[in-house]
């Protein structure tokens, strides 16, 4: 297992953001026989905080400077540094230290383009753990967060629905075996005969079985499941989040052919269902309002002559 990563400064320790193995990478412990549990791994004594792990030349690292250097690390990357890749990850550490250390022998660090380079990466790495410090700690009122359910109430909102599909000529749905070509005017009018019979009572699951085009939907009575907004195409999502529960649609036109919808449940999260869910959403926009706040309190120049007008790019 190799980790692959690049070096990141964190509180002037140099760590790696590792690669977790893919899972056909991880050795898994042979299976249990029949009736005979699968031994346990003996538990691991835990390691005195100043207990020295880690030498490299005239450095150490006790087990609790390791554990901070770990906690420093991206969320993703945590587990793996203490679990299957520990081991990994401190040979590349000591990779790392090494290579550190004769760069400092050679006074590379003294190279002004390299000490540049290291002041954006701090600078960098402080503008990072200023927004996630925004991100943690905004405050979202009630009054804030109930403008945002209201321009967002979409996303909460989720319909199951069945449909019966008449195929057109050219449609992207393959033809079903036996089924004839149907031109725009006849599927137009094989759509509407079928409304007719469910308006008289007819059941759609069954219909959908016998007349669906849509072939793996109709094989489950037209039942599509439950979605949300955006799922499908644009024309059947407009359809079925405005069709009223229980009632057939008109037929319907889409790339695919006309669809007679039937909306089964039409459900919206209310906002305090939602509001745990939209204070977390809320925070990294609240926390960019924040940054654009700091930017017009700072004076700032950009020489227009020098980096171009604004919104300008570079050609393709």
């Amino acid at each position: 297992m190799n980790f692959s990563g690049f070096i990141l400064l964190l509180g002037g320790a140099a760590c790696l953001y590792a690669q977790t193995p893919a899972p056909s990478q991880i050795p898994t412990p042979p299976p249990a026989r029949l009736g005979v549990p699968a031994a346990k791994p003996p538990a691991s004594a835990p390691v005195p905080p100043d207990k020295v792990v880690l030498t490299v030349g005239d450095e150490k690292l006790t087990a609790g400077e390791f554990d901070q250097l770990v906690d420093a690390l991206p969320e993703q990357v945590r587990a793996a540094a203490r679990g299957p890749n520990k081991r990994q990850f401190a040979e590349q550490l000591v990779r790392i230290k090494v290579m550190s250390q004769e760069a400092h022998k050679r006074k590379l660090d003294q190279n002004p383009t390299v000490q540049r380079q290291i002041e954006l990466q701090k600078e960098n790495l402080l503008a990072n753990v200023l927004f996630q410090d925004m991100v943690t700690n905004v405050k979202v009122d009630d009054a804030t967060a109930q403008q945002y359910y209201e321009q967002h109430k979409s996303e909460y909102e989720t319909v199951h629905a069945r449909h019966i599909l008449v195929r057109t000529k050219g449609s992207q749905l393959a033809l079903p075996s036996g089924k004839k070509e149907l031109t725009d005017e006849e599927a137009l009018a094989k759509a509407q005969e079928i409304r007719k019979k469910l308006l008289a009572g007819e059941d759609f699951a069954t219909l959908a079985k016998t007349e669906s085009d849509d072939v793996q939907s109709g094989a489950k009575g037209g039942d599509l499941g439950t979605f949300k907004h955006g799922q499908m195409v644009q024309e059947f999502d407009q359809a079925v989040f405005s069709s009223p529960v229980g009632q057939i649609s008109e037929p319907v036109k889409t790339k695919f052919g006309y669809h007679l919808i039937k909306v089964e449940q039409h459900e919206t999260k209310s906002f305090q269902e939602v509001k745990p869910e939209l204070e977390k959403k809320m925070g990294p926009d609240l926390a960019r309002n924040e940054v654009d706040k700091l930017e017009k309190q700072v004076a700032v120049a950009i020489d227009d002559s020098f980096f171009g007008p604004p919104g300008s790019k570079l050609p393709q």
